[in-house]
């Protein structure tokens, strides 16, 4: 993999410079800091970067609505949440808006590393506990992910759909079905609309909740 240029969101500078020490001694690249959310969906917007450390709560924008905002400029961008708390309240809303996943404060520096590289290279960070909390949380607004029957899709796309919610790259996808990447990407762009899913998040957990995946 080449090298992973990220952003870097947090409103406290010392947090944020023990993380650029932190990456850049494993050889990723900062390519920016914010210290809001305002600041970052302009640092995102200005420089596309592989992903995107986002903490929750920062003055002028939170880290939620400063994801919304980046994913709606740019559907791909891969965020991970920074959070104190694994059950805080809006690390929900921000999965549900296409957050890849969340990774808690106090991680230590090998589970953060491993976060950024696997959503770097297209996975989600969706434990089972999390899926079934977002899906709570779906329920319990009324809000409904797409009911289409996934019998819409063929058995190609049944199975791209399975690994993609069990976290695979589109390139391990590509590899265990010995296909190109590019037929990967086309193959899901035709998913989502199929199903009327706006992200690899929320395809996601559309295969958990159908019972074409699971996180066990």
């Amino acid at each position: 993999m080449s090298t992973i240029r990220v952003l870097l969101v947090d409103d406290h500078a010392l947090f944020r410079q023990g993380l650029r020490s932190l990456l850049e001694s494993e050889g990723m690249r900062v390519i920016g800091e914010a210290a809001n959310g305002r600041e970052a969906i302009r640092y995102a917007a200005d420089t596309h970067p592989d992903v995107i450390l986002m903490d929750i709560q920062m003055p002028e924008l939170d880290g939620v609505k400063a994801t919304q905002s980046i994913l709606e400029i740019d559907p791909n961008a891969k965020v991970i949440m920074i959070t104190m708390y694994r059950q805080d309240r809006y690390v929900f809303e921000a999965v549900k808006a296409g957050a890849r996943g969340y990774i808690l404060k106090d991680a230590d520096a090998t589970t953060l590393l491993d976060a950024i590289k696997r959503v770097a290279g297209g996975e989600a960070l969706l434990d089972a506990d999390m899926a079934q909390n977002v899906l709570d949380d779906f329920r319990d607004k009324r809000e409904e992910l797409p009911s289409e029957k996934h019998a819409d899709l063929n058995e190609r796309e049944t199975m791209i759909l399975k690994l993609l919610a069990q976290g695979f790259s589109n390139q391990d996808i590509a590899l265990r079905l010995d296909i190109s990447e590019k037929t990967v990407r086309n193959r899901l762009s035709e998913i989502f609309t199929k199903l009327q899913l706006n992200n690899r998040t929320q395809a996601a957990l559309y295969a958990i909740r159908e019972g074409i995946a699971n996180l066990d």
